[in-house]
Parts: C-alpha cells; sequence; structure tokens
C-alpha cells in the first residue's frame, strides 16, 4: 500500500517576492519610456501600491481600523488619513463619527 502525497491548494504554494513584482514592473516602465525622463516615480509607486494595500488589510481585519493600523505599523490617524485620501473611508462610519463631536454641518 502506498501513501501518495496530494499536491498543496495553489492558495499555499510559495509566492513570488512582491519585490521580484515590482522589479520587474519598474524594469518595464523604464524601458517604456522611450528615453524621456522619469519624474516622480516615487509617488507613482505609492499610489499604485497603497491603495491596495490598506484595501486588502481594511477587509482582513473587517473594517477595523485599530488593527489594520497595527498590522500596517501606521498611527490610527495616518490610517485614516490614507483612506480618506485613497478614497476607502467608509463614509457612513466617518459621518456618524464627525456627528459624535459636533463637526458635522447641517
Amino acid at each position: 500500500m502506498s501513501i501518495q502525497k496530494s499536491e498543496p491548494p495553489v492558495d499555499l504554494l510559495p509566492a513570488t517576492p512582491l519585490s521580484h513584482h515590482v522589479a520587474e514592473t519598474l524594469r518595464i516602465y523604464f524601458h517604456n519610456l522611450g528615453g524621456q525622463a522619469p519624474s516622480n516615480l516615487y509617488d507613482l509607486v505609492l499610489r499604485e501600491v497603497e491603495p491596495p494595500l490598506l484595501d486588502i488589510v481594511m477587509k482582513f481585519t473587517h473594517g477595523n481600523q485599530t488593527k489594520a493600523a497595527i498590522i500596517l505599523g501606521l498611527n490610527r490617524g495616518t490610517l485614516r488619513k490614507k483612506l480618506r485620501q485613497y478614497g476607502l473611508a467608509e463614509p457612513a462610519r466617518e459621518e456618524h463619527c464627525s456627528a459624535d463631536r459636533g463637526l458635522l454641518k447641517t
């Protein structure tokens, strides 16, 4: 009687490191510039990476900003600012918090 090893589910297989994807994308970006000088590359990369990072962490924590801030290593106020910046803040929750503080304009 032989025991067959089954393959692990695809989502449990080791993934390609994020740094590899970033490096490859940047190589393509520079190649596609066609000799033009890049500008504001740091901001461009952050605008591409931060929104999905924040979105996935917020979903993982079921919208708990305190837990998300801890996972991200950010101050909760900084997390809130970034969520608003990228349009990821929950409007109903933001309005409720503002109303509680008497900051909601009518």
